[in-house]
């Protein structure tokens, strides 16, 4: 039997506590010292806007540790020392362990702008931001939101459900453009000002003043406009939450530096989720990806090698999923903002510039890359299958209704992006087969 501590109860850490205790009769103690249960972080912004109480954001309920012998310690770990395999707790309790797991998460980022620690400016990260928010939220007439990003944009929402006037300053000139191409960019550009939210791309934040009361009074920007505000949100993005770890000897980098295994330069310590960072990344990956899924399949991948059945750390293919206000997307495999030498895209978009459709491929045998969308929703299954067989795409574009997810009575876009492609190859034309429905969807998904 040996003693399992896990230090963080996300979905990395608690993903990987569940898979142990199923395979496994391992002590197991979970710490942290944000919460004493699990709960859905993304769903932190749901109750800021009424949609959900706390308890609704707990997967498990709260008898469910106790019944699976997975003990809950509310701490926080000031220091680990792997020679002596003991962590020492900000209570003066110091606990041994013979395994321990790394899952700490992400911090939100500061870059040292003057102004930054006032009362008033926060992140959104924590279940503690969202009762600092709550605090700072009263009397609210104007906030400014610093970054763009999927943080940001929940901010942005969230705020504006309590009708609060938004300015949002975004460094870089396109939205999020390591992650999408023009068109997408500024269909989720035009969809944030249709929501009545002032957004200036290529600005930037230079400080932030205090007014008499000591509290956040403006922002002023690098062109040095000052913008009044009582609320500055800074969502310029997340990194490893790993400081605590400073000259304990565990290897780190921007993050936890762990092999394929998820092994640290100490063989009895592990690290997952948020915090980890892949030396040797695959292709196409990078070395820390804090998604909750990535999260989720690290958690996995540990329990089964802690419990004898040595498993290498497989992130699988790329997908992840997000909503902009109420514009969704999804996106299945890979689709850069611009083409790769020998890669070709094909896209559609409406005319309200409300839905988008892009299959990314190469040119020379027409295998699909991957999948972008913005307001039509696909079979991830779906995707994932014609992906992995390495489907062409005048097989994907002629089957292509099958994936769609939409409500049945929803209008369908697929034949128009079929229309594009026959437009530009006229020499072949292709036909939209007729869809199937679910029943064919489900025997293509048992065919997995």
């Amino acid at each position: 039997m040996k003693r399992i501590v896990i230090i963080g109860n996300g979905i990395a850490g608690i993903t990987a506590a569940r898979h142990i205790r199923k395979r496994s009769d391992h002590p197991i103690t979970v710490i942290s010292a944000e919460s004493d249960h699990f709960f859905s972080r993304t769903a932190l912004m749901y109750i800021y806007m009424g949609h959900m109480a706390y308890e609704n954001t707990k997967p498990y309920e709260d008898a469910f540790w106790e019944k699976n012998r997975i003990e809950l310690l509310r701490e926080y770990v000031q220091r680990v020392d792997p020679e002596k395999r003991q962590l020492h707790l900000a209570g003066g309790r110091d606990l041994d362990y013979d395994i321990l797991i790394l899952a700490t998460g992400s911090k939100s980022n500061r870059f040292g702008w003057p102004g930054q620690d006032l009362p008033g400016v926060q992140s959104l990260y924590s279940l503690q931001d969202l009762k600092l928010l709550e605090h700072n939220s009263r009397s609210l007439q104007r906030a400014v939101i610093i970054g763009g990003g999927l943080i940001g944009i929940e901010l942005a929402e969230m705020l504006r459900s309590r009708r609060i006037d938004i300015t949002f300053l975004v460094r870089e000139t396109k939205w999020m453009d390591f992650a999408f191409p023009r068109e997408e960019a500024e269909m989720i550009e035009d969809h944030i000002r249709e929501h009545h939210i002032d957004l200036r791309m290529a600005t930037e934040l230079d400080r932030i003043e205090a007014g008499a009361d000591g509290r956040v009074r403006s922002v002023v920007t690098k062109d040095g406009e000052e913008i009044p505000c009582q609320l500055v949100g800074l969502t310029v993005g997340v990194s490893p939450n790993i400081d605590f770890l400073a000259g304990s000897g565990i290897e780190t980098q921007r993050g936890i530096l762990v092999d394929d295994f998820l092994r640290t330069n100490y063989p009895e310590i592990y690290a997952a989720g948020d915090c980890a960072q892949i030396r040797n990344p695959q292709p196409g990956r990078r070395p820390i990806e804090p998604l909750w899924y990535t999260g989720r399949t690290m958690g996995e991948t540990l329990a089964r090698t802690i419990c004898g059945q040595e498993t290498a750390y497989d992130p699988g293919r790329w997908f992840n999923s997000a909503k902009f206000l109420d514009l969704e997307w999804q996106v299945y495999g890979q689709v850069p903002p611009l083409p790769g030498e020998g890669e070709e895209t094909l896209f559609w978009q409406d005319e309200g510039g409300q839905k988008s459709l892009r299959i990314h491929s190469r040119k020379d045998d027409g295998v699909v890359l991957g999948f972008n969308l913005m307001g039509i929703r696909y079979r991830h299954e779906l995707c994932e299958q014609w992906l992995a067989e390495g489907r062409t795409l005048r097989y994907v574009l002629e089957n292509l209704g099958a994936a769609n997810f939409d409500p049945e009575f929803y209008r369908q876009h697929e034949a128009a992006l079929l229309e594009i492609y026959n437009r530009q190859y006229p020499g072949a034309p292709l036909r939209l087969k007729r869809r199937r429905g679910l029943r064919h969807f489900f025997q293509l998904r048992k065919a997995v």
